[in-house]
């Protein structure tokens, strides 16, 4: 039988996790550089391992439910994280923002996907506890944005990524240059904004729509707020790393969004047949429970996650394979061929 976590677990957790991210956006902020594959890589098997030993501890102090709703929670959130780097892809390319400074501005994006998830997880929470009915709208919520993961393209967002652009320019002024990783900048004596104001408030709207996304599927998996904010800290935690470890790649993992969509809409299931086993609502069944209603246990969740993110991921990479062997060989450029005739 699992028993409750203790508050001082609870305590020293947000302690370690608060001290690790300043740690973090400390050496981010004195070491501004591009990252190496290898470097990369290391810090996000850090990250990695360092869920994978917190859900131990947490097994142990919580017993197996707690551990295995922060591992579906972490996993969950991880693989809405990287639908989010995705767009901080775009982000940075559309403003063309220095490789070099990169590190900073996604840093900055992070904390600010922290600040509005927090935000969220408190007021999700309070809802919860005062109307248990939330749970149909959370299961709606998540199917229709299920549909929209998996077939609607960005060219939306461009387009009011455009507008925003156009908005901030007639009202503020904004240089067309970048000045490293600074906000502000001196032109002619006078101080204006750089480039980076943009790119701060495009990916801090980004993280807002993300938080409304995510923080409605993890509550799917976890009425708990510690685990909910918790699995939301890991996930979130080497995720500057990861995006400089994938790259390219995310841009080519084409089914990666079908997966996650498939998430969304497990989970958004899963609520509603919580709603309808816990119903209270008058006008369904009378406001009692729904007994044929299923309780999806965390196990199973566990294991469609992990499948969903397999199967994308596995068949987004033997896309790129195919893709690569279809493609035509380079011919050799006037150069190159003169080279050759002379040999």
């Amino acid at each position: 039988m699992d028993v409750e976590l203790p508050l001082a677990f609870e305590i020293t957790s947000y302690a370690v996790l608060i001290a690790i991210i300043i740690a973090d956006l400390v050496l981010a902020y004195r070491r501004p550089h591009i990252p190496t594959t290898k470097e990369s890589a290391l810090w996000v098997t850090f990250y990695v391992g360092l869920a994978l030993v917190f859900a131990v501890v947490m097994y142990f102090v919580g017993g197996a439910e707690h551990a295995g709703q922060f591992v579906a929670g972490w996993l969950t959130e991880y693989s809405l994280s990287i639908d989010n780097l995705f767009v901080f892809v775009i982000i940075m390319a559309r403003f063309s923002v220095p490789r070099k400074y990169q590190q900073e501005v996604l840093m900055v994006g992070i904390i600010l996907a922290l600040i509005f998830r927090g935000i969220f997880i408190m007021l999700g929470a309070v809802v919860i506890e005062q109307f248990s009915a939330v749970f149909y709208l959370f299961g709606l919520f998540l199917v229709y944005t299920a549909f929209n993961q998996a077939f609607t393209n960005h060219d939306e967002e461009e387009e009011t990524e455009n507008k925003l652009i156009g908005f901030l320019r007639k009202r503020i002024a904004i240089t067309d240059h970048f000045d490293g990783a600074k906000i502000r900048t001196v032109v002619d004596g006078k101080k204006i904004f750089t480039p980076i104001l943009i790119v701060f408030i495009a990916i801090g709207t980004t993280d807002i729509v993300f938080a409304l996304d995510s923080i409605p599927a993890i509550f799917g998996i976890t009425q708990s707020p510690f685990i909910v904010f918790a699995a939301n800290i890991f996930a979130l935690m080497g995720l500057r790393q990861l995006y400089f470890l994938l790259g390219d790649l995310i841009d080519r993992l084409v089914y990666l969004k079908y997966g996650i969509a498939f998430i969304l809409a497990f989970i958004g299931v899963k609520l509603f047949f919580h709603a309808l086993h816990e119903n209270e609502l008058p006008f369904i069944n009378g406001g009692e429970h729904v007994e044929w209603a299923p309780e999806i246990d965390t196990f199973t969740s566990l294991i469609v996650i992990l499948a969903s993110m397999a199967v994308a991921t596995g068949a987004s990479l033997i896309k790129i394979r195919r893709d690569a062997a279809k493609a035509p060989a380079v011919a050799p450029g006037p150069s190159e061929k003169h080279d050759t005739d002379a040999h």
